[in-house]
């Protein structure tokens, strides 16, 4: 077998099975576990996959900078972030993270909203400040441009401050096995000190970010209050998450 057909081959069970196991396919395929396990180093490379100890998961594809994930499922951004903003009770102090859905989330806040939001994305505490009755509390440091957010030892002071009600967390991967992931290590780092300051972490995950991995973890799935997914999510990741102990909710679902 050719190594372009070898791939193809990975990709196809990768799509159907949603996690690969070098042992496995090596005595399936009568190949050598060295000749997997390079397949899949050159198919990570090519960000077609993400490897994990023992074979690979599906990659997410939102872990492109701002510009690229606007263009990833807009209208199901939109349900989730009606969705998001509908969790914000008058005079809670919420965290929203940065992101295409979290800017969602600040668009679907009533205007009449009272409550103070903590932010470390400019980009969303624009969008928070054309709500009146929001405090906007925004937490600086210095710009990571690919999310538009802002890092730094000035960021983790302030979250070691902070004692939130809710935290609105972006992740690029949720799995059953790998759990809530990103793209980048020092965003994970900050993602996860925002997760310690709050008393519930509710993800908002459109369908691409289901039963898909990023490099680097942020929490496990117990650490997890709340999944929120729209309909259209894949019913086998959403079972597999479920059965992993995850409470999932259906944004736009009654009950």
């Amino acid at each position: 077998m050719l190594t372009s057909q070898r791939k193809q081959l990975l990709l196809a069970r990768l799509a159907q099975d949603g996690q690969l196991v070098a042992k496995s396919l090596s005595a399936e395929l009568g190949l050598s576990e060295d000749t997997i396990r390079r397949d899949l180093r050159e198919l990570a490379q090519e960000g077609k996959l993400q490897r994990v100890h023992g074979g690979a998961l599906p990659a997410s594809p939102a872990v492109g900078d701002m510009a690229v994930r606007a263009q990833i499922a807009p209208a199901d951004k939109q349900l989730l972030g009606r969705a998001g903003a509908a969790l914000v009770q008058p005079g809670q102090v919420v965290i929203l993270d940065g992101g295409t859905t979290a800017l969602q989330v600040a668009h679907h806040l009533g205007d009449d909203l009272a409550a103070t939001i903590v932010t470390h994305s400019p980009t969303v505490a624009v969008a928070l400040a054309v709500h009146p009755r929001l405090q906007v509390l925004m937490l600086g440091g210095l710009l990571f441009r690919h999310s538009m957010v802002n890092m730094g030892a000035a960021l983790f002071e302030a979250a070691a401050r902070l004692r939130a009600d809710l935290y609105l967390m972006g992740v690029t991967g949720v799995h059953a096995q790998a759990g809530l992931t990103t793209g980048d290590h020092e965003e994970a780092a900050v993602k996860r000190a925002l997760h310690q300051a709050a008393a519930e972490t509710v993800v908002l995950a459109s369908a691409e970010k289901l039963g898909a991995a990023s490099p680097f973890l942020i929490a496990p799935l117990a650490e997890l209050g709340r999944l929120v997914v729209t309909p259209g999510a894949p019913s086998a990741a959403v079972q597999a998450l479920q059965a992993a102990g995850t409470q999932v909710v259906v944004a736009g679902r009654r009950g």
